[in-house]
């Protein structure tokens, strides 16, 4: 088939795929070509594009119009980096797992994203124009989440696991660092309101995490604890949690402790979700 244009009409020619086979000049296939019927109508033309548009559009119309109008609907955006029952990233490990965080902590944070405290483009932008009562919504729904966690990564040595384990279960009193377990809890699940658990993330996340606080580049409502405590951390530190963390099994009950069921060793504004 060949279109061309002539003028203000379109020409449409049809050749049988038999006469293709024999097309040289003087031919009797090329003489029948020459005194085939030519098409002169574009209305027709149109008409006929149009009913193929309408035809293949109809069904993905007829679809859009069901799409129920659920918080899952809605969240599948979110669900393309922190998975679809908020279980996090395994093939981007700086995505974290937000099922099951306590509701304050996950609100908080939308919060921060939406007012520049803490900095991600993708996320600042997803939620720039989202009203308080829609991002606690948000936060409400995947605090009630149960997924999977991932399997304990143990790959560290056993002198870099005992710095990590004396740090999160027992700080260091004389540089000035709580126990990570003191605010997150002895099975390091989080807290309510609004302290998280710190199981089931991945490496990267968890050093970038204490990085950005370290380098003034995640704050949190004031006073920010982490601030504090992450100055104080020095790189090896940094690397002797986050190994110790990784390689641990989770509990039967991953639940958030109970707000005030521990006395925690910092002013932390995140604890008064607004």
């Amino acid at each position: 088939m060949r279109l061309a244009r002539r003028g203000r009409n379109f020409e449409v020619l049809v050749v049988d795929s038999r006469q293709r086979q024999n097309t040289e000049p003087g031919s009797r296939s090329t003489k029948n070509m020459r005194n085939m019927p030519k098409l002169r109508s574009p209305t027709l033309i149109s008409l006929g594009l149009a009913a193929l548009t309408l035809a293949t559009l109809w069904p993905r119309s007829a679809a859009a119009q069901t799409v129920p109008n659920t918080m899952e609907q809605r969240l599948l955006a979110c669900a393309a980096c922190h998975g679809e029952k908020g279980e996090g990233q395994s093939r981007n490990l700086y995505y974290p797992r937000l099922a099951g965080k306590p509701t304050g902590y996950l609100y908080n944070q939308l919060l921060n994203f939406r007012d520049k405290r803490r900095e991600f483009g993708i996320m600042n932008y997803m939620v720039a124009y989202l009203s308080d009562a829609y991002l606690y919504e948000i936060a409400d729904h995947y605090s009630k989440l149960q997924a999977p966690y991932p399997a304990p990564q143990p790959h560290s040595t056993p002198a870099e696991l005992a710095l990590g384990a004396r740090l999160v279960r027992q700080g260091d009193r004389a540089r000035k660092i709580p126990a990570c377990a003191d605010c997150h809890g002895q099975k390091l699940t989080g807290l309510e309101p609004g302290i998280p658990g710190l199981l089931g993330l991945h490496p990267p996340y968890i050093a970038a995490q204490i990085g950005a606080w370290k380098d003034n580049k995640r704050h949190a409502m004031k006073p920010d604890c982490m601030h504090a405590v992450a100055q104080a951390l020095t790189p090896n530190d940094v690397a002797a949690i986050t190994s110790w963390l990784v390689a641990q099994r989770i509990p039967a009950d991953t639940r958030p402790a109970p707000a005030g069921s521990l006395k925690l060793a910092l002013e932390c504004g995140g604890m008064n979700p607004r």
